[in-house]
């Protein structure tokens, strides 16, 4: 399927319905959409681009995640960052 906005042509590839595929993209993709998307009138491809820009901020720095014990992508990241690593 192919989709065209403002000249911005995206094209899906995938199975239908199989959103178990990648249940990690589709729940990110999902709360885009709830959290950003629905609650903001994008008018433009620009406005929409720092939108979701301010969004992935937010989601990445200051939305605490219930699968990662309430903390954020980034504590989460820099946490395993900062450990050894088992192979060395």
């Amino acid at each position: 399927m192919a989709v065209i906005v403002e000249g911005i042509h995206a094209h899906y590839i995938g199975s239908r319905g199989r959103a178990v595929d990648n249940v990690f993209s589709e729940r990110l993709w999902r709360s885009v959409k709830y959290e950003s998307i629905y609650l903001n009138q994008y008018d433009t491809v620009r406005q929409l681009d720092a939108g979701l820009s301010a969004y992935f901020d937010f989601y990445n720095h200051e939305r605490p995640h219930q699968s990662l014990n309430y903390r954020t992508p980034a504590e989460e990241h820099f946490v395993l960052c900062s450990e050894p690593a088992a192979f060395a």
